[in-house]
């Protein structure tokens, strides 16, 4: 059964500090989902969850590369924008399996790839009632993500 937690962030410090709360629970072999429409801030969660792991690299909206993988003292983390994916089997024949098992692999329009995924955490980034203002709402249904969702409630 999935599990869900919502939170309204009012401005992008504490969408970084969310990504920074998350950072902490991550481990190699994890895969975060992100969704959003377009400019909802999935590359911004994603810049401040890399640097919140420790890299000082410029993060970048992999969107014409597809992936960028970034150096990190808790692994490598692969960054990979899904939209001009047709599906599971595109991202697939991207080759990219030893990443996903010994990196964290952050996901920009996760959804796209379907049930490709045993257990990640998707996180849907909607717009809120101001213009820096964000909803998350985190989903998982693994028991791997229980305490990390109880934390970041």
């Amino acid at each position: 059964m999935a599990q869900e937690v919502i939170l309204s962030l009012e401005n992008e410090e504490q969408t970084a500090q969310c990504a920074t709360a998350l950072s902490a629970h991550l481990r190699a072999g994890d895969v975060v989902l992100l969704d959003g429409q377009l400019a909802a801030g999935k590359t911004f969660f994603s810049r401040a969850l890399v640097r919140a792991l420790g890299s000082d690299e410029t993060v970048t909206s992999p969107t014409y590369t597809i992936a960028n993988i970034y150096e990190t003292p808790k692994g490598q983390v692969l960054h990979v924008d899904a939209y001009r994916l047709k599906g599971a089997t595109e991202f697939y024949h991207l080759g990219l399996e030893d990443e996903l098992e010994h990196g964290i692999a952050l996901i920009e329009w996760g959804s796209r790839l379907g049930d490709y995924f045993d257990a990640p955490l998707s996180i849907q980034i909607g717009f809120g009632e101001t213009e820096t203002a964000r909803t998350l709402t985190i989903t998982a249904g693994a028991p791997r993500w229980a305490p990390v969702l109880e934390a970041l409630a």
